[in-house]
């Protein structure tokens, strides 16, 4: 009769793993905010990052917790409602319910900021890489007079767009692509420009146009440059049968302007 092997019976990497399984909690977190006051999600050597500020609250009450590990990068000036990110916490470090230490974290987080959710996930849970698709929604009020109360949310365009034209142009960048054309430089290079989108639709409701883009992964402003190209085909600048050429093209002077970050949100992440 075989009873179950004891942690100091098992070899040394299976002690391991048990003894990990044992001393941490990861959690996973929700996170929306409001990113006109803040360079964005990551930590900065300059300025405030979302991350930090979110840190600075948790750390109130688990001070022992890891850094907090975001589900993606957002620019300076762009929302989010549903950033996913994973903390690690020693088990005697937990003090609570995962749900108290997200009320107790709003308590001190700027009106701003807010965890929306809180909860408890294997550790095996990785907030970025087990991501398999993100939703971006990007917004434009377009009406000759501005919405003040969407000022700082939307991209104001006072000049009447053929919207017809850019859901025909939206459609073009559906599929994998190298979406080099409009994407901007960063510090450093990518292993590939290529990304798959499985959504790019424009939804129109009276004065308010909604770009909702779904992919598996975007380039560096590649939300904003989509939306610049759809604008631009929204004002007459191209038809929308030159999109294909545009992407084609690899150069990113070839597509339209970077839409301005305010009317850009990190909607909702999907995981398995």
């Amino acid at each position: 009769m075989h009873g179950p092997v004891l942690p100091f019976l098992q070899p040394k990497k299976s002690v391991n793993r048990y003894l990990l399984s044992v001393s941490l909690v990861k959690l996973k977190l929700i996170i929306s905010y409001h990113g006109a006051a803040y360079q964005g999600w990551q930590a900065q050597k300059t300025g405030l990052g979302i991350q930090s500020v979110v840190e600075e609250a948790l750390h109130r009450f688990c001070p022992q917790a890891s850094r907090l590990c975001g589900c993606s990068r957002t620019d300076t000036g762009v929302h989010a409602l549903g950033m996913v990110a994973h903390i690690e916490i020693p088990r005697q470090g937990l003090g609570m319910p995962p749900e108290k230490l997200r009320l107790a974290m709003n308590a001190h987080l700027p009106h701003d900021v807010r965890v929306v959710r809180a909860t408890r996930v294997p550790l095996g849970f990785h907030a970025r890489y087990d991501a398999r698709r993100k939703q971006y929604r990007y917004r434009i009020w377009n009406h000759p007079a501005m919405n003040p109360l969407l000022n700082g949310l939307a991209w104001h365009v006072p000049v009447k767009l053929n919207r017809p034209a850019m859901q025909e142009a939206a459609a073009q960048f559906v599929g994998t692509h190298d979406f080099r054309s409009v994407a901007s430089n960063r510090d450093y290079g990518y292993e590939s420009t290529v990304r798959t989108l499985f959504r790019c639709e424009v939804r129109c409701q009276a004065e308010n146009v909604i770009i909702l883009l779904e992919g598996s992964g975007f380039l560096y402003k590649m939300c904003r440059g989509i939306a610049g190209t759809l604008i631009a085909v929204g004002k007459g600048k191209w038809e929308p049968s030159m999109i294909p050429t545009i992407l084609r093209s690899k150069n990113r002077s070839q597509s339209g302007m970077n839409a301005p970050a305010c009317g850009l949100t990190l909607h909702r992440v999907y995981y398995h």
